[in-house]
């Protein structure tokens, strides 16, 4: 069923709906292009075109699948980052124990795709969410779901909503990074007074403990390690009260994408508990990486040993207006490049199939379809040639883009990556 949910991505017509893909391949299926190996630079594509690399994209799910590996963690990649469910598959192939998520409609699409276990980095209270999930439980004993709670009333509105059902729900409590933090419970007291209301829950299941330490203030080495430590001690103040007696592992879990090595280095401390720990990373944006936020938010800045991440995506734009010595304008703006964390970076300048660093240009700002580049003297800018871009923040440069083209080093066009946002 998996393969045949994956396949049917390549049966789907590419149109108008698709940008940047040759106009000659309208009525083609997605297959049938991707057969025919095009150049992503002479094959008819249209700027602005957003590329994804073939070598780098495998390079970072090796990378991550070893780094997990040897600090004995499972890993859960979060699917927002992406909500390509090609690349869900290509991280669970690469030893990712599931997929985590933050609101239903994703967890639909990941099980339309075959997806058999999901974290949902979120409290889930929508009524019609839940019995969704319950159904899918009842329908498919392989399916695993883990969610947070967070609050007595989270957890009252979610055992209301699931009366009735024929498996309890799995929930982690979600301990808050700090006062001011985004969500979760702000004292250890609260945790417990939340697993309390679990335990009288009759369609709930406390399977363990979680967080997000990218929320927590000012954070430094010591603060995000100073709060890894309270998330585990709260997992063994419960387990030596007893409140996972009954589970054969206990979920502990945490790890955005800056600081994962500080979740390594606390959860490889963590106690031998009443039954198998599964100490949880979830940080999702490695699958492509960036030339901005990430790029130096990395913990592999820190621990260079570990290897390193390559930015995937390239923006293919064009120079389409140089009104003056100082200035240009590519046909690529804020419909088509994430800005949210910083503005794209100009890296290459392509004219007559020759590549060269862009040197003296630099990008000051993004109107919807525009780009706006400042040039210095030693810049070598014409109208017609093609500008690749470096992105900063991963969500918001997958999210633009319905169909990415997957590019090897020389341009050939391997594959196409749906995206489902």
């Amino acid at each position: 069923m998996v393969l045949d949910a994956l396949a049917h991505l390549a049966e789907e017509r590419v149109d108008h709906r698709f940008k940047g893909l040759p106009p000659d391949a309208a009525g083609l299926t997605v297959g049938e292009l991707a057969a025919q190996r095009r150049n992503l630079f002479t094959g008819g594509f249209t700027t602005p075109v957003l590329a994804l690399s073939a070598e780098r994209l495998e390079h970072n799910l090796k990378l991550m699948e070893a780094y997990a590996d040897r600090h004995g963690l499972a890993f859960a990649p979060h699917g927002k980052t992406s909500m390509a469910p090609q690349l869900f598959h290509r991280q669970i192939a690469h030893g990712a124990w599931g997929i985590t998520l933050a609101v239903p409609h994703q967890v639909r699409v990941a099980r339309a795709y075959g997806i058999q276990r999901v974290f949902l980095a979120n409290e889930l209270v929508d009524p019609a969410a839940l019995r969704w999930i319950a159904a899918e439980l009842d329908a498919d004993p392989g399916f695993r779901f883990v969610c947070y709670v967070d609050s007595v009333r989270g957890v009252e509105l979610m055992d209301t909503a699931l009366s009735g059902t024929a498996h309890p729900l799995d929930v982690v409590v979600e301990l808050a990074a700090g006062e001011g933090a985004r969500t979760g419970v702000r004292t250890e007291a609260e945790c417990a007074a939340v697993a309390d209301a679990v335990a009288g829950a009759r369609s709930l299941r406390l399977a363990g403990v979680a967080g997000y330490e990218g929320e927590v203030p000012r954070a430094d080495p010591e603060r995000v390690r100073t709060w890894l430590r309270r998330l585990v001690s709260l997992a063994v103040d419960f387990d030596e009260a007893g409140r996972f007696a009954d589970l054969d592992e206990i979920v502990v879990s945490a790890g955005g994408s800056a600081w994962f090595d500080a979740v390594a280095d606390v959860f490889a401390g963590i106690p031998e508990l009443s039954a198998p720990v599964l100490r949880l990373l979830r940080s999702g944006a490695y699958v492509s990486h960036d030339e901005g936020h990430y790029r130096e938010l990395t913990p592999f800045n820190r621990v260079p040993e570990e290897g390193t991440l390559e930015p995937a995506f390239r923006l293919w734009t064009q120079v389409v207006s140089r009104p003056s010595p100082e200035q240009a304008f590519t046909n690529a703006g804020k419909r088509d490049a994430a800005y949210d964390l910083g503005l794209p970076c100009a890296r290459v300048v392509r004219r007559d199939g020759v590549e060269r660093p862009a040197d003296g240009v630099s990008v000051t700002g993004l109107s919807d379809q525009h780009a706006w580049l400042r040039t210095t003297g030693e810049a070598d800018l014409e109208v017609g040639d093609w500008v690749g871009l470096g992105l900063s923040h991963p969500c918001t440069s997958f999210d633009k883009w319905v169909l990415v083209p997957v590019a090897e080093a020389d341009g050939t066009v391997v594959d196409y990556v749906r995206t489902f946002f």
